[in-house]
């Protein structure tokens, strides 16, 4: 039976949201791929907990306003490459939320340990221009959820 780790995810909006649909991407510093902020729930941990745990720890600040959940959790496998490089699981299960920044000058990728080497907001529309490794079918899904609910256009 494969195994999946519980995790969560932000879609981070701009803080001049929602008359600027711009979305947060952050580059990775272990490979070439932007991608949203994510990361792992602890033990006795709130999903709200954990997201606002994991911004802190990725992009330095979690000054958010939460705006909306997906309401399932999708999960993906990890490329072959991948597997077990950094986790003993095949995959991930995630918890997305659509959440605005209030204060990007509180982004500091300069983190205890980074996870990103830049960042930048893209148009929502462009976000596909990005986007081109294995989480890009999930990345739509929720995308395209988040625009029929009237969030993103």
């Amino acid at each position: 039976m494969k195994k999946y780790r519980k995790n969560v995810a932000a879609i981070i909006l701009s803080p001049s949201y929602p008359y600027d649909c711009k979305i947060f991407l952050g580059k990775r510093i272990d490979m070439d791929i932007w991608q949203f902020p994510q990361g792992g729930i602890d033990d006795n941990e709130s999903l709200k907990q954990a997201l606002k745990r994991e911004l802190k720890e990725e992009i330095g600040s979690n000054n958010i306003s939460i705006i909306a959940e997906y309401p399932e959790w999708l999960s993906y496998e990890f490329p072959s490459e991948a597997i077990k490089k950094k986790y003993d699981f095949d995959g991930q299960t995630q918890k997305y939320f659509l959440v605005k920044i209030n204060n990007l000058n509180e982004i500091n990728l300069q983190t205890l340990e980074p996870e990103f080497v830049e960042f930048k907001f893209v148009d929502f529309k462009e976000i596909d221009k990005y986007i081109n490794h294995f989480k890009k079918t999930i990345y739509k899904k929720v995308l395209q959820y988040f625009e029929k609910e009237g969030y993103l256009g």
